[in-house]
């Protein structure tokens, strides 16, 4: 394909780059990124993509825009509340870059649709509040060859990191079994600083730039932690487990499971 001029104008400042240039804008405007969880994390990792030009985005989101999401989830209004947050994710990324498509996903991923909507896709970014989600995330990307960018947050604090099937470890290499139910608050009960979020989404975002520019290298078998409080950060590399259940030596995960009794929640909590 060929830029047209507004396109050259509104991506100059990223063209310019080395490692961008008019081949790499078309890379980007060629891409297909599904962003599962249109909140704290998603949010500004769907507004930096549509700024960089990325041409579809898919955003998957079951709720609805509440006031209390505003602190944080900045795709979303005042006067956008009560909107499912899918929609209200796609009014402001096409307003911001009406060139980008956004393919709306009102549901929540489960066992039964993850690999049918993550299947249309280059790179899955994990936005979720939830371990089931996490681990669903982790062994469908694995399952389709698919690219995932992890990132969570709590508090004052964040993690990211990446995951490249067949040259990286997983998230169950970091963490093999889910943490017993209660054992860590969710934000709803402990809190989280938005620019936390916004720090952690706009990481996952270069995560994902890099990846379809093929530039840098990505946080695949490194864990990236940030510590608001001091503004430190930290990484340490996370070695392939040989005894994976899924990406292992013997893998005993050959297919998506049940996650919610997985990790010792009933559906509903999730």
């Amino acid at each position: 394909m060929q830029l047209r001029e507004d396109q050259i104008e509104r991506y100059s400042r990223q063209i310019i780059l080395p490692d961008v240039g008019g081949e790499g804008q078309e890379k980007l405007l060629n891409a297909q990124v599904l962003v599962v969880g249109a909140g704290g994390l998603g949010s500004p990792v769907a507004l930096y993509l549509a700024s960089a030009g990325v041409g579809t985005i898919g955003i998957v989101d079951s709720d609805e825009v509440e006031l209390n999401n505003l602190q944080r989830q900045i795709l979303h209004r005042t006067s956008t509340i009560g909107m499912p947050k899918v929609k209200s994710a796609q009014e402001t990324l096409h307003a911001l870059n009406p060139d980008v498509r956004v393919v709306l996903y009102p549901v929540r991923i489960t066992s039964e649709n993850a690999e049918e909507i993550i299947g249309d896709y280059d790179i899955v970014v994990d936005g979720s509040d939830n371990f089931p989600t996490r681990y669903l995330l982790n062994d469908a990307c694995f399952f389709l060859g698919k690219p995932l960018s992890h990132g969570a947050i709590l508090r004052f604090d964040g993690q990211v990191f990446t995951m490249v099937p067949g040259r990286s470890p997983c998230y169950r290499c970091l963490f093999p079994t889910p943490p017993s139910p209660g054992a860590v608050p969710s934000c709803r009960e402990a809190g989280i600083l938005g620019a936390v979020a916004g720090v952690i989404g706009a990481l996952q975002a270069n995560e994902v730039l890099k990846l379809i520019l093929s530039a840098g290298t990505p946080l695949s078998g490194r864990l990236l932690i940030f510590e608001g409080l001091s503004s430190e950060f930290r990484t340490v590399k996370i070695p392939k487990d040989p005894r994976c259940l899924l990406c292992g030596e013997h893998p005993t995960v050959t297919e998506l499971i049940d996650y919610e009794e997985f990790c010792g929640l009933r559906r509903k909590e999730a």
